[in-house]
């Protein structure tokens, strides 16, 4: 991972090749689910790179317009919406 102006370049990625729009939110974002649009490769991979300082992240994707969790991600927090955010650690 690069580095850039003490940020680490973080990659997320969702296996979805089904999709029409794949957007990352979550706390890095104010949960902006307009911002980070995914790019999807040939193989229906979809990723986007954030540049985040070291610390804790809540995130989801949102997938055609629905919220939903990163099924590779294995540490997940409730959220005040009654369901779960996945957890990412930038060191």
């Amino acid at each position: 991972m690069s580095r850039v102006v003490g940020k680490k370049i973080t990659e997320f990625k969702l296996y979805a090749p089904g999709a029409k729009k794949v957007v990352l939110a979550g706390s890095f974002n104010k949960w902006d689910n307009s911002k980070l649009a995914a790019k999807k490769d040939s193989k229906g991979n979809w990723s986007v790179k954030v540049g985040l300082k070291p610390g804790r992240y809540e995130y989801k994707f949102v997938v055609d317009g629905e919220w939903m969790n990163d099924p590779q991600c294995t540490s997940c927090v409730a959220n005040s919406l009654g369901t779960h955010n996945c957890v990412t650690e930038v060191k």
